[in-house]
């Protein structure tokens, strides 16, 4: 199973070089990476998507929480949380397809922020799901190159679990 840990350091360089090397020692893998400022000046969040069972994500946070400039740690995968990614995506555009990936990118409520004469660049803003949907759709038309953000994410304080009314709704 796939964790998201925030995790809130103090902001000093080697911080996320520690980090790091925690998980590299353990074995653990690190799928997705994101850290930047943190509300309180001198604070950073890092958010970060590790594969592993709750046993083994226990014992790491039990090691984050040894490591120096570790404020806190929590794992938010199973509480109701505000996730996105960004992604940038260049994409063959002929002038004969070209009206297409328009309109498909505005399904995605996405935006070119590119035009070049063979080709559209593409940002897009949303949860993870969304990004693997518009990368499947765009795909026939052939992807030059992705960069995507690692993904980041804040608890909704509302408490609301937005995936519980998406099925609620999959169902009226």
């Amino acid at each position: 199973m796939k964790h998201t840990l925030s995790v809130l350091v103090e902001d000093e360089a080697g911080v996320l070089s520690r980090i790091s090397g925690l998980f590299a020692r353990r074995g653990f893998n690190i799928e997705s990476l994101a850290v930047g400022p943190a509300e309180q000046v001198g604070i950073s969040r890092i958010t970060m998507v590790v594969p592993g069972d709750d046993r083994a994500i226990e014992q790491v946070t039990k090691q984050l929480y040894k490591l120096i400039n570790v404020l806190k740690v929590q794992d938010i995968t199973e509480v109701p949380c505000v996730e996105r990614e960004l992604m940038l995506m260049k994409v063959n555009a002929t002038s004969s397809n070209r009206s297409e990936i328009l309109e498909l990118v505005n399904i995605f409520r996405a935006r070119v922020v590119d035009v070049a004469e063979d080709s559209l660049t593409i940002e897009v803003v949303g949860d993870p799901g969304k990004m693997v949907a518009i990368v499947q759709v765009l795909n026939r038309f052939g992807i030059r190159e992705i960069a995507r953000t690692g993904k980041i994410a804040l608890i909704r304080e509302s408490g609301v679990n937005t995936e519980y009314l998406k099925l609620l709704e999959a169902r009226v």
